[in-house]
């Protein structure tokens, strides 16, 4: 089909350069839209929608008092990255883990970084999301954060920042999986003679990964999940069954003699390793929420115990707080002696006075942020509200000052996406690649792509009307 495409002139396309020639990786992509009719593209499209339901990629939104299941909408024009832009993504992803992993470890045992005034004690220790039960504890192997989901942008030069660390229970890497299989049928010759690298293996790395957090030569693995009402158990079952292991409530689990037990037809098994898709908070009522009826009492004892691995381990929500994020360049320095490969956005702190300050003034020209708010809610983006919802937020940062960051807007690159089957526009995105620590850091060559559908939004997460498109990470330039 014949498409005139309007390149937004104030923000970075990942297919078109400004004079609406293609970029080398988007070229064959580009020729294969023109050479494809307009309804051929659209039951291509229509053929993703029913395929996403079919293989039952659907969520639910908390808020919705429908309670109705949703597809996380998934647009066919893949995004593309060549091979020497993944390669600064790979090395600064590793780099970042690497530090952050480090740094989980320290703030639990000796508190350096903090003794040497790095990083402030209260932020650390007066965040909601340090585990005081946790000091002194080193998990399985010295590691902390077993599966990341790391969110980054790209400006308006092409430069790529991070945009926030997700350490605690990652979500969205069924789609990513789910979503290649999809589009893999849809352009099948063009997927292989582009070189795209394969995401297939996730499953069977995450597995790897699991098992080496034991000492057994043949650990039993479970899937802790909330249950079926949750927005991700689609994800939770997903996983648990291309594992080929169990997956597990809290029900279905009991502590003795601070050993793990499942409950099974053939009576109670022990289990060695958990990945658990439930929050700190939740896991054990008898150490943190005494009203979880999520979790398993004594769990946290069999932990400190040895008797079994949590992936992620807990307390590693502390270093995905916003205001921690902050100041992420500075913790790579401290323990790497090394300047940091991905930038963040410029922050500012609004626990700091000069910070506060300029937020208060400028806050129609900022993006203002909770803490410990996640999914896209507890923010204001400033150009896009009123001025009623201006005064709102100086009123709640004033108020309490330490809950809020505040960054410049961003502007997000753009990537073709099809509008309602029928035209072909740019629409603003995110990277969400998936990093794995076992023996080793990997990050998986591949990422969900979030997408915000509605035309200048720039707001991606799928509880707020976004969708998702592949992630074709090339082999070759």
């Amino acid at each position: 089909m014949k498409f005139d495409y309007a390149y937004p002139a104030d923000f970075y396309d990942e297919m078109y350069f400004p004079d609406g020639t293609p970029r080398q990786q988007g070229a064959a992509f580009h020729e294969l839209l023109e050479a494809t009719p307009q309804k051929k593209l659209s039951r291509l499209q229509f053929s993703a929608d029913k395929a996403q339901m079919a293989m039952g990629m659907t969520f639910n939104v908390y808020h919705d008092k429908q309670g109705v299941e949703k597809i996380l909408h998934l647009d066919i024009i893949p995004r593309i990255i060549s091979a020497k832009e993944w390669a600064h993504l790979d090395r600064g992803l590793k780099q970042r883990i690497e530090a952050l992993n480090l740094f989980l470890q320290d703030i639990y045992n000796e508190g350096r970084i903090i003794k040497d005034k790095i990083v402030p004690e209260d932020l650390i220790y007066g965040s909601k999301d340090y585990l005081h039960a946790c000091k002194g504890l080193t998990p399985p192997k010295g590691i902390w954060c077993h599966i990341t989901g790391t969110d980054l942008v790209r400006d308006q030069s092409g430069d790529y920042f991070i945009l926030e660390d997700n350490l605690r229970c990652p979500s969205g890497v069924s789609y990513m999986l789910e979503s290649r299989e999809i589009i893999k049928r849809a352009f099948p010759t063009l997927f292989n003679r582009l070189g795209v690298r394969p995401v297939s293996d996730y499953s069977a790395k995450l597995l790897s990964m699991l098992q080496n957090l034991s000492d057994k030569a043949k650990p039993v693995i479970g899937v802790l999940t909330p249950g079926i009402y949750n927005s991700a158990y689609f994800e939770h079952s997903y996983l648990a069954q291309q594992m080929g292991v169990e997956l597990v409530s809290g029900m279905d689990l009991v502590v003795k003699d601070k050993k793990v037990f499942m409950r099974t037809t053939k009576g109670l098994e022990q289990i060695d390793v958990i990945y658990r898709r439930i929050d700190d908070v939740f896991m054990d009522p008898l150490v943190f929420n005494p009203d979880s009826l999520l979790g398993v009492p004594g769990l946290f004892e069999a932990y400190k115990a040895g008797n079994i691995a949590l992936a992620n381990a807990p307390g590693t929500g502390v270093a995905d707080d916003k205001a921690v994020y902050a100041y992420v360049p500075r913790i790579i320095k401290y323990y790497l002696g090394e300047e940091p490969i991905l930038n963040n956005v410029p922050t500012y702190l609004c626990r700091e006075e000069a910070d506060r300050k300029f937020v208060l003034e400028n806050i129609a020209d900022l993006v203002v942020k909770e803490t410990n708010a996640a999914g896209g809610y507890g923010m204001l983006i400033g150009p896009k509200a009123t001025t009623e919802e201006h005064e709102k937020f100086r009123q709640l940062i004033q108020a309490n000052p330490k809950n809020y960051i505040a960054q410049p807007t961003l502007s997000l690159s753009t990537v073709p996406t099809i509008i309602e089957n029928k035209t072909i526009e740019p629409r603003h995105v995110d990277l969400r690649p998936y990093i794995l620590y076992g023996k080793e850091i990997q990050v998986i060559p591949g990422a969900l792509t979030r997408v915000a559908l509605k035309k200048g939004s720039l707001v991606v997460n799928s509880s707020q009307g976004g969708g998702s498109k592949d992630t074709w990470v090339l082999f070759n330039d």
